[in-house]
């Protein structure tokens, strides 16, 4: 039985002593996290996508817990949103919305990134770019077609609205998981908690 700890490498969030209490602490609170990032908004007036920081807070959360503790965290957010918790953009719940493609997007490339930072691909600047990118074209993937379907609009419609508008952001925010992750790894080795 696969537990849902990190094995091998460790992630930034096994550097906290603990067990089932701490796992449980830390899959409601990168939920909460990702809430409030979601808060963090900024709407377009061509798209009905909107410019958040819930993708850097999914990322950076799945990097830090690791594959399972990350899709648990993120299968919680998704949960709680459509059962009725107003955390999604906009303080928006449900699933009936252009962007909930997104949402489904984050758990599987939560679980994807974890993964791959439990295997050592956050510990330098060129990995966790190459991560976080990863994990943006998971979302994407997921995302564009939920919004062709729901818009009713062909490839190169939903690519304009929902993907191009948001390529410089997501440069912005990569370079800053591409800082934060390996300089915390860094941290973690100086203080010999490695």
């Amino acid at each position: 039985m696969s537990s849902i700890s990190s094995v091998g490498p460790r992630t930034l969030a096994d550097v906290i002593p603990g067990g089932l209490v701490r796992n449980l602490v830390l899959i409601v609170g990168a939920a909460g996290f990702v809430g409030l990032a979601a808060q963090v908004k900024l709407y377009l007036p061509f798209t009905p996508v909107p410019l958040t920081l819930q993708t850097f807070a999914v990322l950076l959360s799945a990097a830090v817990l690791g594959g399972n503790r990350a899709a648990a965290s993120l299968g919680l957010y998704l949960a709680l949103g459509v059962a009725g918790v107003p955390w999604f953009a906009n303080q928006a719940s449900g699933w009936a919305f252009a962007s909930f493609g997104y949402l489904l997007g984050f758990v599987v490339a939560a679980y994807l990134v974890g993964r791959l930072a439990e295997r050592g691909a956050d510990r330098t600047p060129l990995k966790t770019a190459g991560l976080m990118v990863l994990g943006n074209v998971v979302v994407y993937a997921a995302g564009v077609p939920w919004l062709m379907a729901f818009l009713g609009a062909d490839l190169g419609k939903a690519l304009t609205l929902g993907v191009a508008p948001f390529l410089i952001g997501d440069v912005i925010k990569i370079v800053l998981a591409a800082g934060l992750l390996p300089a915390t790894w860094a941290l973690v080795r100086r203080s010999g908690r490695d």
